[in-house]
């Protein structure tokens, strides 16, 4: 239940209370301050929190890969996708300083985007599953937009 929750305030609530905040507060572009709040959140602390989880062999990959017993290979698979997700979500967690939401979040937001898309075909996923790929595809999403708006608004569109 603690990764139920943990995901979706991650990659739904705390995003939509921090930009809603920050409008209401000082104003500003919505899609930015949705963008800037959902790469901080969902690939900032998600990553995070997700890497941690795999370089310290607490996290669900192992399992993922169809692992009850996890091989050495899998676990070393694991904990170098963990160093990526980490690296990832350390610059995630950049997106706060001017300027910086869009570069900080195209690699983590392109990966959840891929990410989900591949486990859309996959048969007997589990509710973890399910809901990474889902919220994976949201902030993947919302990534593209801001880097839609940010690449307009450079042309001068």
């Amino acid at each position: 239940m603690g990764y139920f929750i943990l995901v979706i305030a991650q990659t739904v609530v705390l995003p939509v209370v921090s930009a809603t905040v920050e409008l209401v507060a000082a104003g500003g572009d919505p899609v930015l301050a949705f963008g800037r709040w959902w790469v901080f959140w969902g690939v900032g602390t998600r990553l995070l929190v997700a890497g941690i989880a795999q370089v310290s062999g607490r996290g669900p990959t192992a399992a993922i890969l169809g692992s009850t017993d996890a091989s050495v290979q899998e676990q070393q698979l694991a904990r170098e996708l963990g160093t990526a997700n980490i690296g990832m979500g350390l610059a995630g967690l950049l997106a706060l300083v001017p300027g910086w939401a869009l570069p900080a979040g195209l690699a983590g937001g392109v990966f959840l985007l891929i990410a989900g898309l591949l486990h859309l075909g996959k048969r007997g996923r589990t509710a973890q599953e399910s809901l990474a790929t889902w919220t994976d595809l949201l902030v993947g999403l919302v990534v593209v937009v801001l880097a839609v708006r940010v690449g307009l608004e450079a042309l001068g569109v």
